[in-house]
């Protein structure tokens, strides 16, 4: 047995590296094709070390980003082959492919970035991290009350945009030490401002159910995926009644480490296929597509897991409910939204239609989800996420001029450390 795994991991290894090599000559291709980066151009970069099974991480903010570009140049720092050859083939800001240490010192040598970006916790932000005179700054790629949004990680930046006061009291009972006055700038939900997408229906009297679950999640206390738990039974009722349409959009990596999540994803993709087939006016959807925003707006209700997409939905000030993890195990944060939420539990799973009729009809539960929202993101009217995005991005810029002013340019400061250099090794390029 223990050869037979030894060959798929061997076999698995070598299919990477060939995908990855074709990604880098598309890569160089596409780039040759277009116009070179202007010198000394870009103010703002993102920095994006992840290949393409993450990129749901960045779609959400290129909307966000072109906005912020009309003010301050922003360029993609990209440093894996698949992850700049999907940030090419959409419509995300420019792109740097810079898959080594030496070709990332040699792009910043050429440009005047002063604020860098962060969408996540890769390792390898650690070797952006060596450069100064410039802002270290993490935005996520959600908010939410996962553990992962308390991680001692924050203190290795500069500052953390966050969402609002939740997210503030979240990271003050966790972190020692952190002055979160200064630290944290609150800027709501910019991506609210940009819902992406086009509806692939039209609207009728159906009640339209969101339902996004997250993916099984790679330890216990993470388990917080419903596909196997709640999935197939909440879907199932809804496609029966012939007065709901299911929006079905679940998380990219559903099934990565758990088959079973896999399977129950397929037959939830195939009820709904079939269940067009029978009723083609019924267009339930299944949505793998790169835009988050359209499902968001459109759907009477959400059920969704405890994800980022709990507080995308509710940034949408609207109803949802939120699977309960079967696994005791799974940590739940119940000093926030989730000790006052709507919650599904497994055994419900099959009744969801009475539960979305109970969340759209409690004037209770209703005046309960607008204090939520106002605690997690403050002001949600049209472009007022943006408007704080932009003032924090100024901020930055002001307090970098103020730095600057103050310090002493030494031409030789960001020199490539030779041991700096090694750390290519096994990056992809």
């Amino acid at each position: 047995m223990a050869l037979v795994s030894d060959a798929k991991k061997a076999v698995a290894l070598v299919r990477k590296a060939v995908v990855s090599r074709s990604a880098v000559i598309d890569v160089r291709r596409t780039l040759a094709s277009r116009p070179r980066h202007a010198p000394f151009h870009y103010r703002v970069a993102v920095y994006f070390a992840d290949g393409a099974v993450n990129m749901y991480q960045m779609r959400q903010w290129y909307k966000p980003l072109a906005e912020l570009a009309k003010i301050w140049p922003v360029v993609v720092l990209s440093r894996a082959a698949t992850g700049a050859q999907a940030l090419l083939a959409e419509d995300a800001p420019p792109v740097a492919f810079v898959p080594t240490v030496r070709d990332l010192e040699r792009f910043l040598a050429k440009q005047d970035i002063r604020v860098v970006l962060y969408v996540n916790q890769n390792t390898r932000n650690f070797q952006m991290f060596r450069y100064g005179r410039r802002w270290h700054v993490f935005i996520n790629h959600g908010e939410s009350d996962k553990m992962y949004m308390t991680t001692n990680q924050y203190k290795a930046y500069d500052y953390a945009l966050v969402a609002g006061d939740a997210a503030r009291e979240r990271l003050s009972r966790v972190l020692w030490d952190y002055d979160l006055d200064r630290r944290t700038i609150a800027i709501g939900r910019p991506q609210a401002d940009h819902y992406s997408g086009v509806l692939p229906y039209i609207p009728d009297d159906r009640t339209v159910v969101l339902y996004a679950p997250t993916w099984e999640g790679d330890r216990p206390s993470a388990h917080y995926g419903s596909i196997v738990t709640h999935g197939e039974a909440l879907v199932a009722a809804l496609l029966a009644t012939g007065r709901h349409r299911v929006i079905y959009r679940p998380h990219p990596r559903s099934g990565v480490v758990a088959p079973a999540y896999g399977s129950a994803n397929r037959r939830i993709i195939a009820a709904i296929a079939a269940a067009n087939a029978a009723d083609p006016a019924a267009h339930h959807v299944f949505d793998d597509g790169p835009d988050l925003g359209w499902q968001l707006s459109a759907a009477d209700v959400a059920v969704v897991d405890i994800s980022a997409m709990v507080y995308d939905r509710l940034a949408a000030d609207k109803p949802l409910l939120i699977t309960r993890p079967a696994d005791p195990a799974a940590v739940i944060d119940t000093h926030g939204y989730l000790s006052a939420c709507e919650w599904l539990d497994p055994g419900a799973a099959g009744s969801i239609v009475a539960e979305t009729e109970r969340v759209l009809g409690d004037v209770d539960s209703v005046a309960r989800l607008e204090e939520w929202v106002q605690r997690y993101f403050g002001d949600t009217s049209p472009g007022a996420a943006t408007q704080r995005f932009h003032g924090a991005i100024r901020h930055l810029m002001d307090e970098w001029d103020h730095w600057y002013s103050r310090s002493v340019i030494e031409s030789d400061e960001d020199e490539l450390d030779p041991d700096e250099a090694e750390l290519d090794d096994g990056i992809e390029a």
